[in-house]
């Protein structure tokens, strides 16, 4: 083949001003609707930009704030009742200690964060840490003034309710899907009914339930603390959810895999415990996660029982007349948490599914 009859690979276009072309400006419509758009976010961005930096009171009294509404944001009630935020009505002298709570938890989430420290200690510091911080806000201990649960309030509670919730249902939910794959008549109605019922109804039915139809039933001077009531609700409702989502890992293991573990003559729990579970949940760790972000959110329910999670202190807040024009000021702080915690666990999922392990052993299965 001489030089003539050479054909060279076609000329690759590569930069902003061909994806510009390409995506945005392509024909003229899309290049109408996409000025439009652009001159929309400007004008949007310029008076969100306005009122929350530029013109925005920063610090001062309640009257500067009055002075700055229609202009301006007031920030300066977030630093006003930053506490009462973030740790409802416990006692203003004791809130060192939610405040340590908190700093544990973050800190012992922030080392879990490593794969190289999963282990059997792992689990053990957990449920280590669970007790110290349930005898931290409760206090009657070494000389810790005692602080009943209805005292206790803000960004505490919705992480306590949110983590043992999220911990305590995985164990059901695996059961839960397992159970619903069974082939026993019994177990597998028992299963499926469970799932439906809670499914088929609302997150606040059930704590409405747990927390005022279910003391009905007790025994005549028996009574469960409200925030145990509503964190078994949470539990059983959040269970039903992962329950399906682990089951749909379970259908995404090969045939081969349950093949090879019968094969090797592993019982049914060895077999699940080694081959099976692993494999499945490794194909729904998304979904897992959007199941525990949806439980974390679903949290701010629980005002409908009377409890102060962060939701609800930030809007008892701002119900001092003086701050009550205010309002929204404290929602966008309150925002702007749950966006930080649904964010960092929505990145960690996605970094923990693309870690090569994970990727070397599901092309392996």
């Amino acid at each position: 083949m001489t030089a003539a009859h050479v054909r060279l690979p076609p000329r690759t276009r590569r930069g902003v001003l061909h994806w510009l072309r390409r995506n945005l400006f392509n024909t003229w419509y899309n290049a109408l609707l996409t000025v439009g758009a652009l001159y929309l976010i400007v004008v949007a961005l310029k008076a969100i930009i306005g009122w929350a930096l530029v013109d925005a009171v920063w610090t001062g009294s309640n009257e500067e704030c009055r002075a700055a509404i229609g202009d301006g944001a007031c920030w300066s009630v977030i630093g006003v009742k930053l506490r009462f935020i973030l740790f409802g009505t416990y006692p203003f002298e004791e809130q060192w200690r939610p405040m340590l709570a908190v700093a544990l938890f973050v800190a012992m989430a922030v080392i879990s964060s490593w794969r190289v420290l999963w282990s059997r200690t792992l689990v053990l510091g957990w449920v280590f840490l669970l007790v110290v911080l349930g005898f931290l806000m409760r206090g009657g201990v070494l000389g810790l003034m005692s602080v009943p649960t209805e005292q206790w309030g803000g960004l505490p509670v919705t992480i306590m309710l949110a983590a043992i919730g999220v911990t305590l249902s995985l164990p059901l939910a695996f059961l839960l899907a397992l159970g619903r794959r069974s082939t026993m008549p019994l177990i597998r109605a028992l299963s499926i009914g469970y799932i439906e019922v809670v499914r088929g109804v609302p997150l606040i039915s059930v704590l409405f339930m747990s927390s005022v139809m279910f003391p009905l039933f007790l025994p005549e001077g028996i009574t469960i603390d409200k925030l145990l009531r509503a964190q078994v609700g949470i539990i059983l409702f959040s269970a039903a959810y992962l329950a399906e989502v682990v089951r749909g890992g379970l259908q995404a293991v090969p045939a081969g895999q349950y093949e090879a573990a019968d094969a090797l003559g592993l019982g049914f729990w060895r077999k699940t415990r080694l081959v099976v579970m692993p494999q499945a949940v490794r194909h729904v760790i998304p979904p897992m996660v959007n199941s525990f972000i949806a439980t974390f959110k679903d949290t701010s329910l629980v005002v409908v029982i009377g409890l102060y999670d962060l939701l609800h202190a930030a809007r008892t807040a701002t119900n001092e007349p003086t701050w009550r024009a205010f309002t929204t000021e404290a929602y966008i702080f309150v925002a702007l948490i749950f966006f930080i915690c649904c964010f960092a666990m929505s990145r960690y999922s996605r970094r923990l599914e693309a870690a090569p392990g994970n990727k070397g052993e599901r092309a392996a299965s």
